[in-house]
């Protein structure tokens, strides 16, 4: 579904994606864990080409990225994108949030895609705040809305750049149970994410990436249950993070 072949990235002369080769098949779920400043959301950005690349290959289910005929707005149509400050628009009510892009990039009428929105809104719980704005939801509210507005457009897969690190500890757990529903019902996913026990629970690999490269690359399995054979970095991560 997703691919990447040696995807490097440069802001002016310092690089901050090295190489990185990585594949994401049809219905799994990809974990990226790592340090501050290693890539993470660089990478799952130049997926969607939210980030340009300026060297190697990005393909979503055979679709080039970097490709100059490429229809990157179809592209991304296709890919939902959840952001760590949820990106809602604050003068939107809830449910408009959901139809506006149903409407001006599938095209739906606006029954379709209200009966869309208010069956996604059911589905993570919100269908008591249809009519109320960002401002009026909490944290874990808006991140959920902002789920629902990314699976309106109906992705092939779907992109989360640390979505729970906005959020106040209490309102963590209500976000990841929708993605963990999610990844049951087989939805692939990229996650960036700081949340092991999300990992350990719902991820099939896991990678870890430091200073712009991909450090490894394997099972959720391998990476919590040998750290021995981990690199030094990710034992040290590893470490810190299980730890406390």
């Amino acid at each position: 579904m997703i691919e990447f072949k040696n995807v490097s990235k440069w802001y002016g002369s310092f690089q901050v994606l090295t190489d990185c080769t990585t594949t994401v098949s049809h219905g799994e779920v990809v974990v990226i864990c790592g340090p501050s400043g290693s890539g993470k959301s660089t990478l799952i950005k130049t997926a969607n080409a939210l980030e340009p690349f300026q060297k190697g290959e990005i393909f979503i289910d055979g679709v080039s990225v970097g490709a100059a005929g490429t229809n990157l707005p179809k592209l991304r149509s296709s890919i939902g994108m959840v952001f760590q400050h949820f990106e809602l628009f604050p003068h939107l009510s809830v449910m408009r949030n959901l139809t506006l892009a149903q409407m001006k990039v599938l095209g739906r009428s606006e029954v379709d895609a209200k009966v869309r929105g208010r069956a996604l809104l059911d589905r993570v719980g919100l269908i008591d705040h249809i009519d109320k704005y960002p401002g009026q939801l909490s944290g874990g509210q808006q991140q959920r809305v902002a789920i629902a507005r990314a699976l309106a457009m109906d992705p092939k897969a779907m992109l989360f750049d640390e979505p729970t690190s906005a959020l106040d500890p209490e309102m963590v757990n209500e976000v990841l149970d929708v993605m963990v529903d999610l990844a049951k019902e087989g939805m692939t996913m990229m996650v960036v994410t700081h949340e092991m026990g999300f990992a350990r629970s719902v991820a099939d690999r896991v990678i870890f990436m430091d200073q712009g490269a991909i450090i490894e690359d394997c099972t959720k399995e391998e990476f919590f249950g040998d750290p021995d054979a981990r690199s030094d970095r990710a034992k040290q991560f590893l470490s810190k993070i299980l730890h406390h």
